[in-house]
């Protein structure tokens, strides 16, 4: 049987509905970016468009002079703690996920944005309660 990530839907304390991205062996690859979306309808089609996108170029923000790229488009940037950390952006510019931990190389990081790419094609969804 072929292995296949999951997304997870779950519902804030403020009533709006978040997601994680987790690979089979259940390790968070990504989490909802933003606030979350007021319906269950509109985290769907986020993850519709995720599954779309999740090929998409990769703008290396933690170069002096990079090049910037159109939307749709994975960023590395650098976080506070000095970690790489990664976001998607939709063709819109909406940020729809981001990487839930830094990570402690740029390797590593641009390996998490092709985790999004192999677990989010065929990942199921759940809808915790």
């Amino acid at each position: 049987m072929a292995q296949v990530g999951e997304f997870e839907i779950y519902q804030t304390a403020s009533g709006n509905y978040n997601f994680r991205l987790k690979a089979s062996n259940k390790n968070t690859i990504a989490v909802s970016g933003g606030a979350g979306y007021k319906t269950l309808t509109g985290c769907k089609s986020a993850l519709e468009s995720i599954k779309k996108i999740s090929g998409s170029n990769v703008e290396d923000q933690t170069l002096k002079n990079y090049e910037t790229l159109t939307n749709p488009k994975f960023e590395i940037y650098m976080d506070k703690a000095e970690k790489f950390r990664f976001r998607l952006r939709a063709k819109n510019g909406e940020l729809i996920c981001v990487s839930e931990d830094g990570y402690s190389s740029k390797a590593n990081c641009k390996a998490g944005i092709e985790s999004v790419g192999k677990w989010a094609e065929n990942a199921e969804i759940n809808i915790l309660k």
